[in-house]
């Protein structure tokens, strides 16, 4: 089981959008990240880069749906004469 250093709600991380990246200040004195792809990939977890703190983070998935994953349906049957 892992353990977390604390759990925080997407709105209380500062949001980079360039970087496309969550971040959240951590006691080490670095910051827990997690970006928007990860998010959308079902991770909750911000990890520090300077130590071995993790973060959950709480947020609501479908929000970060990825628009691109639109589904067509394609006919696939033949016509014989």
């Amino acid at each position: 089981m892992t353990s977390f250093y604390d759990e925080v709600e997407i709105e209380d991380m500062d949001f980079n959008e360039e970087e496309q990246l969550y971040t959240y200040p951590c006691p080490c004195g670095d910051r827990f990240e997690i970006y928007v792809d990860d998010l959308r990939d079902g991770e909750d977890i911000a990890r520090c880069p300077s130590c071995s703190l993790m973060l959950r983070v709480i947020y609501d998935p479908d929000e970060f749906a990825d628009e691109d994953d639109t589904s067509y349906e394609v006919d696939t049957s033949i016509v014989v004469n």
